[in-house]
């Protein structure tokens, strides 16, 4: 890194699992907020001229704005790393990120999420098949006279849980979902080896729409998994199903959701996330049938993220190479 730089205060926890020699620089919040690529000051003045790795978490792009082809092509000719401090990263436009010259290795943080995650999702999960966010409403609105509200909640015990999307977070969360009494059935790309699955029972998409009584979706965000679930996959799965989304909010149609959820098709969902993030869909915010919590499926007092990130970041410091590249730069990565 540049030496010659000013430091830019960042979070303390990161900065204290940097080495005290380590210099950490950073994007400056604009008072309109992101600016676009072309615009970046820091950028066009060469003020990160120098600069060898950028670390960001999703929360960057409240400032970068996404890490696009635009933004890609006005980072210094110095940056070779870029490491994300997060399991999902939708956000960063990897094939750009590859076709500089010399490319842009992207690193994220596959496993350490898991717990976390999963941990929101079953809470969700409970939560919305419980109907707690209506009775909970109606106790700060002082409607409760001593009874629970009329709308009585469903058990998990002999449902069924369909995982879509059986990664970490997926298998984490089978894991957690056993313990409720919860029957597991999942749909991924490939079926899982039989040691991965651990029980669970692969099927079609179709039939996990149709024979799920929750439905998880625990998949990454991309071209062919954005609105996954819309219109046609509401009308295939079984009335009164509830629906929880931890992974990205655009993997459902939230129209379609909010529609589904106005007719009784589904009976109630669990969000952590949410397709125009920080908006969030009026439909779902009148609708007391769900359960709604600020994208804080890692937002916890532990560290595992930020040390897997920071990780990335030291060995691409000090060895030249990253500790977990993107699958789709795993060979660039090797080569490099």
């Amino acid at each position: 890194m540049d030496k010659s730089c000013q430091p830019l205060e960042i979070v303390p926890v990161k900065q204290a699992l940097l080495s005290p020699q380590s210099n950490c620089y950073g994007f400056q919040q604009q008072a309109e907020g992101a600016a676009s690529g072309k615009d970046r000051p820091e950028c066009l003045t060469g003020k990160l001229d120098g600069v060898l790795v950028a670390y960001r978490t999703f929360e960057s792009s409240s400032v970068t704005g996404l890490v696009d082809e635009e933004l890609v092509n006005v980072l210094p000719n110095s940056l070779r790393y870029l490491a994300h401090c997060g399991a999902g990263y939708d956000q960063i436009d990897v094939d750009a990120c590859s076709a500089r010259s010399p490319p842009v290795l992207v690193s994220n943080v596959p496993t350490a999420v898991n717990d976390a995650t999963a941990d929101v999702n079953m809470f969700l999960i409970i939560g919305a098949l419980r109907n707690f966010n209506t009775s909970i409403l109606a106790l700060r609105e002082g409607k409760w006279k001593g009874q629970p509200p009329p709308k009585l909640g469903h058990d998990p015990q002999g449902k069924v849980l369909g995982i879509l999307g059986m990664g970490g977070i997926g298998r984490n969360l089978k894991k957690k979902a056993e313990a409720f009494g919860l029957e597991i059935i999942y749909h991924n790309r490939r079926k899982l080896s039989d040691e991965l699955a651990d029980g669970a029972e692969y099927v079609s998409f179709d039939e996990l729409l149709g024979r799920s009584d929750v439905i998880s979706l625990n998949l990454p965000l991309n071209k062919s998994t954005r609105h996954i679930i819309s219109h046609a996959e509401f009308a295939k799965m079984k009335q009164g199903v509830v629906v929880v989304n931890t992974a990205r909010g655009a993997v459902i149609d939230e129209d379609a959701m909010v529609q589904a959820l106005d007719s009784g098709k589904v009976l109630s969902v669990g969000l952590d996330v949410f397709e125009d993030e920080p908006n969030v869909h009026p439909g779902l915010l009148r609708n007391p049938n769900v359960m709604l919590v600020p994208h804080m499926g890692t937002y916890t007092t532990q560290t595992a993220m930020e040390e897997w990130a920071i990780d990335n970041v030291r060995q691409a410091i000090e060895k030249g190479k990253l500790k977990s590249p993107v699958p789709e730069q795993g060979e660039m990565s090797r080569v490099s």
